[in-house]
């Protein structure tokens, strides 16, 4: 079961004016399920991206891409059940169907529809299922749908995630509400799965990139279920202008605290995917501090993150500390001097000066390891930098769920 995670109270993810969503069930992998989402956006709206980085990137991403830099996008679709990945210049053809057919219903340009896939790589995408559910999402939608579409857009996910803020920026109230999907194959190198977050404030077109890339590695880039990035990985920010604050035109306190709450909202959804992640029973936090740079400390973050040998350790429990020793090791830093960290587990000493610390219990390491989340700390104890990843353990049911995915 996830760990200490709910699905959202629906109440709770507050509506984003200019932003209405609908969902339908299309029956893409199993009949009856809510597989199938639009969402419209109010003329004027600004939308910018980050996708995946994986070569054999999905149709999905590479349409999506085309018509981001025409820029005036008026709606999103999304389907689960099918990633239409590995799908070559077919699977190119259906995603811009689905874009036509989505124009039709709006009234808008196939260029202005952005599509967004997940599921099974390498099948045909199954418009025939997709074509006709269609008109039934269009007439579902309404801006109270953020819960619903949370749940439709999950593939391997056992909870729905979304989160919501309200700032005040200049004097007006601004919201921020956002909807995520991802619990397995979560290794991006720029976003997560599936991520979407809107805002009813005014930003300038050029600043959108840069505050969705700067949210993006504050949040979806510092999360791994299983060290493997997916063809499809997509996160994008939709800001509509409906709220009556002014554009925000520069990088200045405005920027800065809308920044912020949209910051917020992409870690809690970043954070719900390794709490879900696939058989996950522990959540935890890798958090290095004391690097020459940034990007150190997440390279060491993550290189304990992803081990498997690390994760197979805290799903049993086991204070088997010398595989994140092992991890910090090999993880590509090469002037690193081993003997001038620390590691904690927990608030528990465990290692410095190259070894094991000399107040070190094994009972104490093992009383935290029983714990649900759990916290490792690393210092490098050569500059100021520091990072946290976000992770979860590699249970049984991983295996098992990852064995039977197709069935």
């Amino acid at each position: 079961m996830p760990v200490n995670l709910a699905a959202p109270d629906p109440a709770s993810l507050l509506p984003v004016p200019g932003v209405r969503l609908g969902v339908a069930s299309a029956g893409i992998k199993k009949p009856g399920r809510r597989d199938l989402t639009l969402i419209e956006l109010a003329p004027g709206s600004r939308v910018a991206g980050v996708f995946t980085q994986n070569r054999f990137c999905a149709a999905p991403v590479a349409v999506c891409r085309e018509h981001l830099a025409r820029g005036d996008i008026r709606a999103l679709v999304i389907n689960t059940g099918n990633a239409n990945a590995g799908t070559g210049e077919e699977g190119l053809g259906r995603a811009r169907q689905t874009c036509s057919a989505v124009a039709r219903l709006f009234a808008i340009d196939a260029a202005q529809v952005l599509p967004f896939s997940t599921g099974v790589i390498l099948e045909p995408l199954p418009i025939d299922k997709i074509l006709p559910a269609l008109p039934a999402a269009h007439a579902d939608l309404a801006a109270e749908r953020w819960s619903d579409a949370a749940a439709a857009i999950m593939t391997t996910d056992i909870v729905a995630k979304g989160a919501s803020r309200q700032l005040r920026i200049a004097g007006k109230t601004v919201t921020v509400t956002g909807i995520a999907k991802g619990s397995g194959m979560i290794h991006p190198n720029m976003a997560t799965m599936l991520g979407f977050v809107a805002t009813d404030a005014a930003i300038a077109p050029a600043l959108m990139q840069r505050m969705v890339s700067e949210v993006a590695d504050l949040s979806f880039n510092c999360v791994t279920v299983d060290g493997d990035t997916s063809t499809n990985d997509s996160f994008v920010l939709i800001a509509t202008g409906q709220a009556a604050s002014p554009e925000i035109a520069d990088a200045g306190p405005d920027y800065s605290a809308l920044k912020a709450a949209l910051a917020e909202v992409a870690i809690e959804l970043a954070q719900a995917m390794a709490r879900d992640g696939e058989g996950a029973t522990k959540f935890m936090t890798i958090a290095v501090e004391g690097g020459r740079d940034r990007a150190e400390c997440k390279q060491i973050a993550y290189a304990i993150a992803r081990s498997p040998l690390v994760k197979t350790a805290f799903f049993a429990s086991d204070p088997n500390l010398g595989r994140i020793l092992a991890a910090i090791g090999y993880a590509g830093v090469q002037d690193l001097d081993v003997n001038a960290l620390k590691v904690w587990l927990g608030d528990v000493l465990v290692a410095e000066a190259g070894g094991r610390a000399a107040g070190y219990s094994e009972a104490a390491a093992a009383a935290v390891m029983k714990e649900a989340e759990i916290t490792v700390r690393v210092s490098l104890d050569r500059g100021d930098a520091r990072a946290t990843v976000w992770t979860c353990d590699f249970s049984y049911d991983y295996v098992k769920i990852n064995a039977e995915y197709r069935t």
